[in-house]
């Protein structure tokens, strides 16, 4: 068995144990950014009340340049009434179309703040083509934690696994918390299919791979996605599914669907995609922790914008 099944077994075994034990089942509130059509979570053990905070997002009017904390402390006052202790806030991966809040929720609330390890590669890259200079370092010191592939961490009394799966970009994690997944930008609801697989470091088949991975876990593993953008006649916003259902039903990956014909339908869905709106300020912010560039000497902080370089 490969290291990377036997982390799988793992986080199986975890989700069983979890549904059998109702004090191994995370509370879950979904806060969703119209703005960005991201979800952010705040996953708590309802017995200790640690909890953890994935995937926050930070309002960003790009056209002014101005930064606000709106959609921040709609978590803030969440966990706040709940008498919740943050002890983490986790990124599923360097996102290209929002940027993180995880700075300021970390200065509010505590935790540390966690992602994969590959996030060293995606800074090597971006730092690059965003000529970050020799004062950014590209070893993801600017994070508490860098999780690798099976690594366990705990929210109270609840066991979590941090699985690499990689494909959208090369750092994206998906966190096993008790029963629960939350898988970032791999898979969305079923009718509306996948994520883009082009950014630099992106592999369609690598995708295809992950999210297979990820589908063999128990059908009724509890699946948390990080965006919706409402497939063609679905009128709500969605972002919760199950294993069992995106086996069945999902428009790109269900079973039955091979790696080649995967490959060959995301391609060619890329190729028509435009660029995400916010996809310059946030990877550039994002492989920094959610930090903004260091202030220049007027004592404002710049967002850089490569021309003709992408």
């Amino acid at each position: 068995m490969s290291h990377s099944d036997v982390n799988l077994a793992a986080a199986a075994q975890q989700i069983e144990c979890a549904r059998t034990s109702k004090n191994l089942r995370p509370s879950i509130a979904g806060f969703f950014d119209e703005a960005t059509n991201t979800v952010s979570y705040v996953v708590h053990d309802p017995d200790t009340l640690e909890a953890a905070v994935i995937d926050s997002v930070l309002d960003f009017e790009s056209a002014a340049g101005r930064t606000s904390h709106s959609s921040a402390d709609r978590i803030v006052e969440y966990v706040t009434a709940n008498k919740l202790a943050v002890v983490w806030l986790i990124e599923t991966h360097a996102h290209a179309d929002h940027i993180s809040a995880a700075p300021y929720l970390q200065e509010k609330l505590g935790g540390k703040l966690a992602i994969g390890r590959e996030i060293i590669r995606v800074q090597e890259v971006f730092g690059k083509l965003f000529n970050a200079g020799t004062d950014f370092e590209r070893d993801g010191s600017q994070f508490d934690r860098l999780f690798d592939d099976g690594e366990r961490f705990a929210i109270g009394a609840i066991e979590g696994i941090a699985l690499h799966v990689p494909g959208h970009t090369p750092a994206d994690m998906a966190f096993i918390i008790g029963d629960a997944a939350f898988v970032g930008d791999t898979i969305f609801m079923p009718d509306f299919g996948t994520a883009r697989a082009d950014f630099p470091g992106g592999d369609a088949g690598q995708l295809f791979r992950s999210i297979r991975r990820l589908l063999l876990l128990p059908d009724e593993t509890r699946l948390f996605l990080c965006h919706d953008y409402k497939a063609p006649g679905r009128d709500e916003y969605a972002w919760e599914t199950t294993v069992g259902q995106q086996r069945r039903e999902n428009v790109h990956v269900k079973d039955g669907t091979t790696e080649d014909d995967f490959v060959a339908m995301r391609t060619t869905r890329d190729r028509a995609l435009a660029m995400p709106k916010l996809i310059m300020p946030s990877v550039q912010v994002n492989i920094r922790g959610g930090r903004l560039p260091e202030p220049e000497d007027n004592g404002v902080s710049y967002i850089k914008i490569p021309v003709n370089a992408v």
